[in-house]
């Protein structure tokens, strides 16, 4: 193919390249407007050069790819809503051998709820969880959170649900769910444990943990936390706060400002209940957000309680007041106790239903993983579990659907515009028509070239437009070989694509939010920085695509 006219391929280099620029950095000082406004004006911009017709950018938008997503999405929302990844989160912890054992569950769970849940996922409802358990193990998270990050991407590579641009390669190819899976989960088992691995050899002096530093528990003192923006109470274990059966004894500071009363043991029982303790940390705007937790928890010896609030906001704030004692008469104790046992049927009846809500989702969500492996239609398949998700669900669907990343989605309808207009400026093909000579999958080294270009690439543009712009040029090069030789080239496609994430911290989405949920989570937030994860991402991308590599061309 030809390059097209040199002002059109001026201008839809220009749209293209305002488009990476806001995809790659979208918080970029002249025009901070994210990721999803970048595409759109990429799009825009795509139709208004006239570089493609608005017919064009009508049908460049790939529905089944962005039905595929909103089905997922949705199914993964009654997944986090039936406790599921609470039991994932536990299972980390459940008979913990010590710090490496935790870190290689961290791998080996993160890698398989990305595979059936999605990397972003899996890192979005983990990250909080993991860097709790390191606190209270008095454990460095950086380890951990690497191993979030980068064993989330090489697990998201073995389904075509695992990640976007894997759905992007499903629908392209028409590979199966089960071919897919045959294909390259052999490789991503032999990745993450590769990537464990390294991460152990790497991090080796830092998860030596001495028997005393365990018995501390939750309690930091070899490990600073960087925090990006902490609460005011960082000195306050949240634990705490959901403990109402054991009494608290705590001063507190609070921005330098503390306030501790003691208590005389020798004054009577009047005294103790008009002590006033206040804790407070909120700042001017706080008071206005919505009240979510209340409890409350009773101090010494009974007399008195403290009532603990709790605010939902990216600020968060706790107050800790005296609730005012309370000492029902006998009549007041014995009428509580016949409403408590008229309420306990109601109480056992409501947790059947729960029950019963949760197996349901559970085996719905296993009745589209078992159409998926069928060969059923991948899109139809994941809508239809929604669908059949919130009728049983019993309840307005607004609030479910509300949670739905409806800015990802129109992110991917904007990139397949501005994809597709790029792709008629000649200049992709013009380029793969340099390297393709070179990089034909029945040699060594044409994989390793193809390998090579593809993890260059999904650096520079992204994995999914990276996708989008080779994946029916590796293809149709392949095909020339045999329709073997092509279904082989899509899965090294969708593997090179995925793991290459790996490789800096602006290679994937899934990093950006593990670094995110990091930097912002309350009490024990941590920045993870680009440098530190490059010091570990580049030996362990290499390593593990090399060897990736051999095992899905060798399918």
């Amino acid at each position: 193919m030809v390059l097209a006219h040199t002002s059109k391929v001026v201008l839809g280099c220009v749209a293209f390249g305002i488009f990476w620029v806001l995809a790659v950095f979208p918080s970029v000082p002249f025009m901070p407007v994210g990721r999803t406004a970048g595409s759109l004006l990429g799009a825009m911009l795509m139709v208004l050069f006239r570089v493609i017709s608005p017919e064009d950018a009508y049908a460049a938008i790939d529905l089944p790819i962005i039905g595929l997503l909103f089905g997922t999405m949705v199914v993964s929302i009654f997944l986090e809503r039936a406790d599921m990844f609470k039991y994932l989160g536990n299972l980390l912890q459940w008979k913990s051998r010590g710090p490496k054992d935790l870190l290689f569950r961290v791998c080996i769970v993160s890698a398989i709820a990305s595979a059936l849940f999605t990397n972003d996922t899996c890192c979005v409802v983990l990250t909080e969880f993991i860097l709790k358990v390191a606190r209270q193990n008095n454990l460095p998270p950086q380890p951990f959170l690497l191993a979030l990050a980068t064993s989330s991407n090489i697990g998201s590579a073995a389904t075509p649900i695992g990640n976007p641009q894997n759905l992007v390669i499903a629908v392209e190819s028409g590979i199966s769910f089960g071919q897919f899976l045959l294909g390259v989960f052999p490789a991503m088992i032999v990745g993450v444990l590769t990537n464990a691995a390294i991460l152990l050899c790497y991090f080796w002096r830092y998860l030596a943990v001495e028997p005393a530093d365990q018995e501390r528990g939750g309690v930091v003192t070899s490990h600073r936390f960087t925090p990006a923006r902490m609460s005011h109470v960082s000195s306050l274990n949240p634990d705490d706060f959901d403990c109402v059966s054991e009494p608290i004894i705590r001063s507190a500071s609070v921005n330098g400002d503390l306030r501790s009363r003691s208590v005389n043991s020798n004054s009577n029982a009047a005294a103790d209940a008009d002590m006033q303790f206040s804790i407070r940390s909120l700042r001017s705007s706080s008071m206005s957000h919505e009240m979510v937790e209340v409890s409350t928890v009773p101090v010494l010896d009974g007399a008195s309680s403290r009532k603990f609030t709790r605010t939902a906001s990216q600020q968060r704030s706790v107050i800790i007041e005296d609730a005012p004692p309370s000492s029902p008469t006998d009549d007041e104790a014995a009428a509580n106790g016949d409403k408590d046992k008229g309420e306990l049927p109601e109480v056992v009846e409501k947790r059947w239903k729960v029950l019963v809500w949760k197996t349901a989702v559970y085996l719905i969500t296993l009745g589209m993983l078992i159409a998926l492996l069928m060969g059923l239609n991948m899109s139809w398949t994941a809508i239809t579990a929604a669908l059949v998700l919130l009728a049983l669900d019993f309840t307005d669907a607004q609030a479910c659907l509300e949670k739905v990343s409806y800015s990802l989605l129109i992110f991917f309808c904007g990139m397949f515009i501005t994809v597709d207009g790029f792709n008629k400026t000649g200049i992709p093909n013009t380029m793969w028509e340099l390297v393709e000579p070179y990089s034909r999958i029945d040699s060594a080294r044409g994989v390793a070239l193809l390998g090579l270009v593809i993890l260059i690439l999904s650096n520079v543009a992204s994995n999914v437009p990276t996708v989008l712009l080779l994946g029916t040029r590796v293809a149709a090069s392949a095909a020339a070989i045999s329709p073997a030789s092509e279904r082989k080239a899509w899965l090294i496609l969708a593997y090179v694509s995925t793991v290459a994430g790996n490789l800096t911290l602006l290679g994937s989405a899934a990093n950006l939010i593990v670094c995110e949920q990091a930097r912002r989570a309350q009490f024990f937030g941590y920045n993870l920085s680009f440098w530190s994860h490059l010091r570990f991402g580049v030996p362990s991308t290499i390593v593990v695509t090399a060897i990736g590599l051999l095992i899905v061309s060798s399918y």
